[in-house]
């Protein structure tokens, strides 16, 4: 089951668990839109995997299967992964 991670990884912004903004990787490493995008160009500088938006849990199970609370930020910053 997915976490639900609060946050852009790169920029801390929130991402609730009913955000359409989410973006993630196939780890589960959690990103906005905006950042997935511009910043990283559609790459994960974790895993180097891509992004895909991120799937909204529907009210009734984030009851019984509520969204992570842990926030996960890169302390050195997120920079693209470097073309090889």
């Amino acid at each position: 089951m997915l976490e639900l991670r609060p946050n852009c990884e790169c920029c801390d912004k929130d991402l609730p668990p009913e955000s359409r903004e989410a973006m993630i990787c196939t780890f589960e490493c959690t990103f906005c839109a905006d950042c997935a995008s511009n910043v990283l160009q559609g790459q994960c500088p974790n895993c180097g995997g891509e992004f895909t938006c991120r799937p909204v849990r529907p009210a009734a199970m984030l009851a019984k299967y509520p969204a992570s609370a842990k926030r996960i930020l890169k302390a050195e910053g997120c920079v693209p992964v470097k073309a090889a």
